[in-house]
């Protein structure tokens, strides 16, 4: 039987980074991947859907720059070369991962694993390796949908990225910021789009402000939001659309149905009964602050935890895990302060606590808060609003959120996530100097508090 110092099951982005940082530092290291080596946010997640939400933002470029002076001719898009485009992209990106641990020496082998004992993984194809350490970092997976009569006919969010044809009229199913990023996309590449919610405010978890803004931008953009609503039955017609069904009795014909209602673990048919691997509720592995299990010698990071479902956290646990078991340097990872961007349009940004939880974990908080006109559409003449709010400990005058909506959130809450780690106060933000005219800007005058609690 080979012998390895690490196994790695799964080839997404945790998986591979552990992989290759423990092979870095001299151990023998084997990784299995049944489907293709990227994981979730390089095959059919963050890197297509960011690349599709950018072609869809052009349209609305065209029209604003005709305030600016251009002229812009007849538009057509072609949804087939934006596909072609994006799987090329997506296969660079996957030879890439490839090459980075074919250069690292981690053996590959392309088929599902299982624990079959204690420090032995068995391979589909029969070879079984023992491991001194095993690593799973197998992500998750759309959520079922359960109630729904011919749910099959729906396409999750993973199918979504292979739908060969845009279709007209899409319904999509959810509230969170899967299924916001994707009807956004899809309405502003032409589609009509309805998205129905069991809640009556997209974006549980979120702020409340944000919710409340983006809910209003996006059903004024042209979504059709049905809220308080479930999907119970959809039949395909003898035309090949599809019969909708709503949990009011209301039936709408549509030619695709989109459910993004959630994701849940991978950790079926893992073994992890087999050697009492401790799993929660909801079938995410337990694990502590350094990514151990409740099995000496298993270890788990990225969306199969269920700590934080975003790429940038299973790399940087799955770093620091092959640092600690075969480095010099062991740092447990801390997912108090995770900076959050939702690809919507308008995109949003978030680090730190909501106005919310703030008010619940602390005895007086002030609320900074503007909306304001993007600088662009003093010409474009577009109805656009930013939203940006920083939420204050009273007490210590520390930071301890910050909130954005608009253009660019993304690329400005990756910096102010800087400022948040470090600890910045609310006196701090007013004496930097800002840069002038920007809409960052914003987040340094913002002088006095629109609400305060406690």
């Amino acid at each position: 039987m080979k012998t390895v110092d690490l196994f790695v099951i799964g080839g997404g982005s945790g998986g591979v980074r552990a992989a290759r940082i423990a092979a870095g530092h001299g151990a023998r290291v084997a990784l299995a991947e049944s489907s293709r080596l990227g994981g979730t946010c390089v095959i059919r997640g963050c890197v297509p859907k960011k690349l599709m939400v950018l072609a869809s933002r052009y349209g609305a470029d065209f029209d604003d720059a005709a305030g600016f002076g251009w002229s812009v001719g007849q538009r057509n898009f072609d949804w087939a070369r934006l596909h072609e485009g994006v799987a090329a992209e997506v296969g660079r990106l996957e030879a890439a991962y490839t090459a980075g641990l074919e250069q690292a020496g981690v053996i590959v082998r392309r088929e599902s694993a299982a624990i079959d004992d204690h420090g032995v993984v068995a391979l589909a194809g029969g070879e079984r390796i023992r491991a001194r350490h095993i690593l799973i970092a197998t992500g998750a997976r759309p959520a079922g949908a359960a109630g729904c009569e011919g749910s099959e006919l729906a396409s999750t969010s993973d199918d979504f990225f292979d739908w060969p044809t845009q279709p007209d009229r899409v319904l999509v199913q959810g509230a969170g910021y899967i299924a916001l990023e994707l009807a956004c996309l899809l309405q502003r590449l032409g589609s009509h789009v309805t998205l129905a919610m069991r809640g009556q405010t997209v974006l549980r978890g979120f702020d409340d402000g944000v919710r409340e803004h983006v809910q209003q931008a996006i059903a004024e953009a042209g979504v059709n939001l049905l809220s308080g609503l479930t999907l119970t039955r959809i039949e395909r017609h003898e035309d090949a659309t599809l019969l909708v069904t709503l949990s009011d009795g209301s039936v709408h014909t549509v030619d695709a149905v989109l459910r993004a209602t959630g994701r849940v673990p991978n950790t079926h048919g893992l073994g992890l009964e087999r050697i009492g691997v401790a799993t929660a509720v909801d079938g995410s592995i337990v694990v502590d602050e350094w990514s151990c299990t409740s099995v000496p010698g298993v270890h788990a990071v990225g969306d199969v935890t269920g700590r934080v479902m975003l790429t940038p956290a299973a790399i940087r646990e799955g770093h620091a895990l092959a640092d600690a078991l075969f480095g010099t340097r062991r740092v447990a990872i801390d997912h108090a302060l995770v900076p959050t961007a939702v690809f919507t349009t308008p995109e949003i940004g978030v680090v730190g606590l909501s106005e919310q939880l703030a008010v619940e974990r602390h005895r007086s908080v002030d609320v900074y808060e503007t909306r304001f006109a993007p600088m662009k559409s003093a010409l474009s003449g577009r109805a656009t609003r930013m939203l940006m709010k920083v939420v204050v400990d009273r007490a210590s005058d520390r930071v301890l959120g910050v909130h954005l909506v608009g253009p660019e959130a993304a690329e400005m809450i990756q910096l102010v996530g800087v400022a948040l780690q470090m600890g910045v106060s609310k006196a701090q933000l007013d004496a930097t100097l800002p840069v002038h005219p920007s809409a960052g800007e914003e987040l340094l005058t913002l002088r006095s508090p629109v609400r305060r609690h406690g």
